[in-house]
């Protein structure tokens, strides 16, 4: 190279979910030539798009078209799978552990944090050994072989007991994941249960529990409370202002007093800042989250941002009534931080002022299963059922990364309407070698 040619920059992006992803590919796009390189690290190859996964667990969509591969759209990108395990930006090294255990030092000049967040389990007996978390692909997939199977060892087994365990399923959290997630997983088996012998719908038990006195805070109170409703007319039992006191054996216990069993155990009840932070030499506020600017830089410094559901980002939309007010941990946040932060870091880079991140509320929609949900615009217009069901498809498919990835949801939708979906139960997915190993003995 020659005597006095600037360096590219290094950029390094930690973490590859929405604000990883949508910010390397707003960066590849718009950098200049030899401009700077672009590094995005994260333990897995794939991009999960969240919101679409109720739909992956209840048959609606193929759970491959919900993930994005890294390496498919980041081709301007080095990818590199591995877990980001310490960050030490006085040196500007990250430490990355590879899949086969191995460490590597890697060296920026320029850092984005996007580590996202992690389920926040309560000290609940028997959560971690009975509980199933929802913000994987792997546990939507999971989840939906779970429930099928359930079925089917109810309807073999002449156990009353044993069939009411089986058929008895719980979700602790009425967030937007809970109630979505209750809701597609409820149709899905309510419409497989025609096809067994000896059990019906009215024999299933869903529940939900909820530990505030409303679910899904992001809408209305008015919409909460129809939401309610619909999940009651359809024989889901809503508990709220309620807590769960132990789960152990699947015996679930409620603090109002009510006991019952159940083999399902879904916990959606919050999310915590990855606990890698911790492990940093970046500011931090007191949940574990990235102490951020309005323009997503962390605080005191120059050359690194954040973003996410791992950043504390000041909520101008709400400092006239609450000074300290910081961006709640969404992917319609984490989608609109990683737009602005694409050319905050290119300002950055070309010695140009920032601009802060301004969040403007303009509405909530979710699904209650297969044509049905609730619309929440601008506070103004609150659309129900098919409507809304369609209003919720629409926004999501609009958020959802790579033209591929839109049309391959579509043709799922298309054949699910036409066809209708699919209930197959796919159990031997979770253990492929019993088989295998049971061939071997005999």
């Amino acid at each position: 190279m020659a005597k006095g040619k600037k360096q590219p920059k290094r950029i390094l992006i930690v973490g590859g979910g929405y604000v990883g992803l949508y910010t390397a590919l707003g960066l590849q796009k718009k950098l200049r030539s030899l401009e700077a390189s672009v590094t995005v690290v994260d333990p897995q190859p794939h991009m999960t798009y969240q919101p679409f996964l109720p739909e992956a667990a209840a048959g609606s969509i193929e759970p491959r078209h919900v993930v994005v591969p890294l390496r498919n759209v980041l081709r301007r990108c080095h990818v590199l799978t591995g877990r980001v395990t310490k960050i030490d930006h006085a040196t500007k090294t990250a430490t990355v552990e590879s899949l086969d255990g191995h460490t590597e030092l890697v060296e920026y000049d320029l850092l984005i944090s996007a580590l996202g967040s992690v389920s926040r389990l309560l000290p609940i007996p028997g959560l971690e050994e009975r509980g199933i978390g929802f913000k994987t692909v792997g546990e939507a997939i999971y989840l939906r072989n779970h429930v099928l199977s359930r079925l089917d060892q109810a309807a073999t087994t002449a156990d009353p007991e044993l069939r009411r365990k089986m058929l008895s399923f719980v979700v602790i959290g009425g967030g937007y994941a809970g109630v979505e997630a209750l809701a597609e997983l409820e149709d899905m088996a309510r419409y497989a249960i025609r096809y067994y012998e000896g059990i019906s719908a009215k024999d299933m038990r869903w529940v939900l529990v909820e530990a505030s006195n409303r679910i899904m805070p992001e809408v209305s109170a008015k919409m909460g409370v129809y939401t309610v409703k619909v999940l009651e007319k359809r024989g889901i039992q809503v508990f709220l202002d309620t807590r769960a006191k132990s789960l152990e054996n699947g015996h679930v216990v409620l603090d109002d007093g009510t006991e019952f069993d159940a083999d399902t155990i879904i916990w959606t009840a919050g999310v915590k800042a990855n606990p890698m932070l911790a492990n940093t030499d970046l500011p931090l506020d007191q949940r574990g989250r990235v102490r951020c600017t309005a323009e997503l830089q962390i605080e005191g410094l120059a050359d690194a941002w954040a973003a996410g559901d791992n950043a504390a980002v000041p909520d101008l939309s709400r400092t006239t009534e609450d000074p300290t007010a910081t961006c709640s941990p969404s992917a319609q946040h984490a989608v609109r931080q990683a737009k602005r932060l694409v050319p905050n870091v290119l300002a950055a880079l070309r010695g140009k002022k920032q601009k802060p991140y301004v969040h403007k509320y303009q509405g909530s929609v979710a699904s209650l299963g297969l044509y049905k949900g609730v619309t929440d615009v601008l506070g103004v217009i609150r659309l129900k059922g098919f409507l809304a069901w369609g209003l919720h498809r629409a926004y999501h498919l609009s958020r959802m990364p790579t033209f591929n990835r839109k049309v391959r949801i579509m043709f799922d939708w298309l054949g699910a309407f036409v066809f209708r979906r699919e209930v197959i139960s796919m159990g031997q997915i979770q253990d492929p070698k019993t088989e295998f190993t049971r061939a071997a003995k005999s």
